[in-house]
């Protein structure tokens, strides 16, 4: 007789997603619960990436307002945009990612202005201008 295997399925751990997106930058939000408040940028400390303490500020914003600041890990993949732009997207992908883990915080983040993407982008050159709205310098003769 020939003995049966059992496949065992492995089930993924749990984990809440929520992307964000601020000028060019986009940032995948990854919440792991039961963490210890552990925040990763592109597999680099938070500390590391973000040189000026008033980055960490922003993105800490969501943490800060449902008190959740050590119940999570976080880990962030982003790119494009400066690091101003960046922080925006992740502030934006976290308070997106706590609606996913607890429907409660929804209320608060939405009074906050956390879950609205701010919609503000370069604008786009214009033919005959310098830049977007700079005109060349204007001569009578």
């Amino acid at each position: 007789m020939a003995e049966e295997k059992k496949t065992v399925k492995k089930s993924a751990p749990i984990r809440f997603l929520g992307t964000g997106r601020r000028k060019k930058a986009i940032a995948r939000v990854f919440l792991i619960p039961n963490g210890k408040g552990k925040i990763e940028i592109n597999k680099t400390d938070i500390n590391e990436y973000f040189p000026l303490e008033t980055l960490k500020l922003v993105l800490r914003q969501p943490l800060v307002l449902t008190n959740t600041l050590d119940k999570y890990d976080i880990k962030v993949n982003v790119y494009g945009g400066g690091l101003t732009g960046q922080a925006g997207a992740i502030c934006h992908g976290i308070a997106r990612a706590l609606v996913h883990a607890d429907e409660t915080f929804k209320a608060p983040l939405k009074s906050a202005g956390l879950l609205t993407r701010d919609a503000r982008m370069k604008e786009r050159k214009k033919y005959g201008l310098k830049k977007a709205r700079k005109a060349p310098q204007f001569s009578k003769r």
